[in-house]
């Protein structure tokens, strides 16, 4: 019994020292600063505890990912949880997916390179297309400044014409040639539109190409889902440039068309402004302008007919030019009869008959009749400046008993 009370109290001892440990340290032993023991003890500076204290958990530092080698032989190498490597079956990997503006790189297959060289040539065609759209509306703009150029030198001619002028006034012989250069420089922008259409037609051959080059690719095999999706889409653009290029296509022939028959037009006009300006009158448009067909069967520029029956005694003639002097004023009146002819009816056509004095020896015959033709020449000619087609006009020449002087009747035919 002594001996348990013994062990007892050498642990109650114990224990208790181990208690007292702290106050012996802090207020009995001396300290090895060199102060004063007795002295109040500072102020001590509490340190709050980590985050891993207050949740009562050790803090742990992120894993750190370790290298993955690359799989060989068909497997893909994962690290596990234990440290060891496991291996799994691998996968071809997937097509990429798709920007937000339509089209991205190829996927590796035969088709995903087939849209990206399409693509690439679309825009080269889409570059194309707007070079040949911007040409198309400097020449527009370049034609309308001509115009208005040319309209106001042919405005100033017919002004003074108007008013009465000079026969050959050197100011409107000018101007003419100033409008004839104006009218030449539409005709080379019609040219340069001609060009262009050609051009652009070639364009369109490329358009197509492309168009049907897409839609052959679907029937390639080895391709993603998604490389048909993209195809789809770059078919999409295709149809797009084709339809763009069909219209600039069709632009283009219109004016063409529309510039030519202008052109031509004024070319007439001014061939009879010419004779305006010779003479000194002011004629008005082309004859040609109200001229819209050709008649069949008609005989065409100086093939004078030898001697053809002399007009029907009820036909009577439109104009009747009486050569009795050197030079006879005729024109005006020769214009104003043949435009209103054709007015009432735009498809006529006139017989030019030179009718000779049918009296006096064979030799005054024969010399009244090469004159009589010399000057339904110069009819046909005047006529031909004023802008009438030379397939319009049959010209004949005979003898009348009943005519003074040499003569050129004009018949409606």
């Amino acid at each position: 019994m002594s001996r348990h009370l013994r062990r007892f109290s050498l642990s109650l001892a114990l224990t208790l020292g181990a208690g007292g440990c702290s106050f012996g340290v802090d207020s009995l032993w001396p300290t090895l600063t060199g102060e004063d023991p007795r002295t109040p003890p500072r102020a001590r500076t509490e340190i709050p505890p980590s985050p891993g204290e207050r949740v009562g958990q050790p803090f742990a530092s992120p894993p750190v990912a370790r290298p993955v080698a690359p799989a060989q032989s068909g497997v893909v190498t994962l690290p596990s949880s234990s440290g060891t490597v496991m291996a799994t079956p691998s996968f071809p990997a997937a097509p990429p997916q798709p920007s937000a503006g339509g089209f991205t790189s190829t996927s590796g297959t035969v088709v995903g390179a087939k849209v990206g060289q399409t693509r690439e040539e679309v825009g080269r065609l889409n570059a194309s297309v707007a070079q040949r759209n911007a040409a198309l509306q400097q020449l527009r703009a370049d034609s309308v400044q001509t115009a208005q150029r040319f309209h106001s030198l042919v405005a100033g001619i017919n002004a003074r014409l108007q008013v009465g002028t000079t026969p050959g006034n050197p100011i409107m012989v000018s101007q003419w040639d100033q409008a004839q250069g104006e009218l030449d420089r539409i005709g080379n922008e019609v040219s340069r539109m001609n060009l262009l259409a050609s051009q652009v037609a070639a364009d369109a051959s490329v358009a197509a190409y492309l168009l049907e080059s897409t839609r052959a690719a679907y029937s390639v095999a080895g391709a993603f889902e998604e490389d048909h999706r993209q195809l789809a889409l770059l078919e999409d653009e295709v149809n797009r440039t084709v339809v763009g290029v069909d219209r600039l296509l069709s632009e283009l022939s219109e004016d063409v068309s529309r510039q030519s028959s202008y052109l031509g037009n004024e070319r007439s006009n001014m061939i009879a402004l010419s004779v305006a300006i010779k003479n000194g009158e002011l004629y008005g448009a082309s004859l040609a302008n109200r001229s819209f067909s050709a008649i069949p069967g008609a005989r065409i520029g100086s093939n004078l007919a030898a001697a053809p029956a002399a007009p029907a005694a009820d036909r009577r003639p439109l104009v009747v030019i009486r050569f009795d002097r050197a030079r006879p004023d005729y024109e005006q009146a020769l214009y104003t009869a043949v435009s209103r002819a054709l007015e009432r009816q735009p498809t006529v056509a006139f017989d030019l008959v030179a009718v000779a004095p049918a009296r006096g020896s064979a030799a005054e015959l024969a010399q009244n009749s090469t004159a009589s033709r010399r000057n339904a020449e110069t009819v046909m000619r005047s006529l031909t400046d004023m802008g009438l087609p030379p397939d319009r006009v049959a010209l004949s020449a005979t003898t009348s008993t009943s005519v003074q002087v040499n003569e050129v009747q004009i018949f409606v035919r």
